[in-house]
């Protein structure tokens, strides 16, 4: 019956967070949370058809971080929203981003230095 677009992925890991799933679903952040696949006693639990699962935590501390697919997935078969829509955008170039990855390329220039050297 509803169209629900779904707002960009978090641009550096392509997960939602939990406003990101709150106003993709138009859901209160409580019921977010208590759609949520995760306990307090356990902090990866099984993949279950009935809830929201969230991507696999290291720690309890971890944000909840939902793959775009699986919002749509529980809002068609959970909630029984007729349609929904994915919009995949593009992003804004991010300066940290090309910065991280400007001295990654630089670092991996010194270890292959360093591996020549070493060679000798």
């Amino acid at each position: 019956m509803t169209d629900l677009p779904l707002p960009e992925p978090l641009p550096t890991l392509g997960l939602m967070d939990v406003d990101a799933v709150e106003n993709a679903l138009n859901r209160s952040r409580a019921s977010v949370y208590r759609y949520a696949n995760t306990d307090l006693n356990q902090l990866n639990l099984p993949y279950s058809p009935k809830h929201l699962n969230p991507e696999i935590r290291s720690h309890h501390t971890d944000p909840l971080l939902f793959h775009p697919s699986e919002v749509a997935r529980f809002a068609k078969e959970v909630l029984k929203i007729k349609q929904v829509v994915i919009e995949v955008q593009n992003r804004a170039p991010d300066p940290t981003q090309d910065l991280l990855r400007e001295i990654l390329i630089e670092l991996q220039g010194i270890h292959q230095t360093l591996r020549d050297r070493s060679d000798f």
